[in-house]
């Protein structure tokens, strides 16, 4: 198996994924790729897309949304399937645990003014049942697929995905 790596992939974050790959005796090449982190040079047409946790993927629907629909249009012209891959681990292991997650920007602490003790308030950042929705919807709507894992998990998760 040859697979081609983004060079947009950072090296050190990439450091465990490219040792299961040697493992494994997985040849990698690595170069731009049109949509996707990863490839399979025996199936160009499904690629995965690593995302380092849920607060990455909530990013880019939410601040980076044109962008990331953008990718999903020149994947599906393409005839593509994009498999986003995130490394979230604790508890998350399906689209739907993604209703669970609570994201670190949900709750703020200031320090008040008055009291001078800490209050924690609540802010308008997505919560995990809003971002399952918006997950699910973009599923349906772009033909991708949203597998969950934990870091250590990855490399080995990649090439499994890989191989279909």
């Amino acid at each position: 198996m040859q697979i081609q790596i983004d060079t947009r992939e950072k090296a050190k974050a990439i450091q465990k994924i490219l040792q299961e790959f040697n493992r494994q005796g997985v040849t990698q090449i690595s170069s731009k790729l049109y949509v996707g982190d990863y490839m399979n040079y025996d199936n160009p047409r499904l690629v995965v897309d690593r995302k380092q946790n849920l607060s990455e993927l909530c990013g880019n629907v939410c601040q980076d949304h044109n962008r990331f629909r953008n990718e999903l249009l020149r994947a599906n012209e393409a005839g593509i399937k994009v498999i986003f891959l995130c490394e979230h681990g604790k508890g998350i292991n399906s689209l739907e645990d993604v209703q669970n997650w609570i994201n670190p920007r949900r709750y703020a602490r200031v320090k008040s003014a008055t009291t001078g003790r800490w209050e924690t308030f609540e802010t308008k950042a997505m919560t995990g049942e809003k971002l399952y929705k918006v997950l699910s919807t973009i599923k349906i709507k772009y033909g991708c697929e949203f597998l969950f894992c934990s870091k250590e998990e990855t490399g080995k998760k990649i090439i499994e995905i890989l191989r279909r």
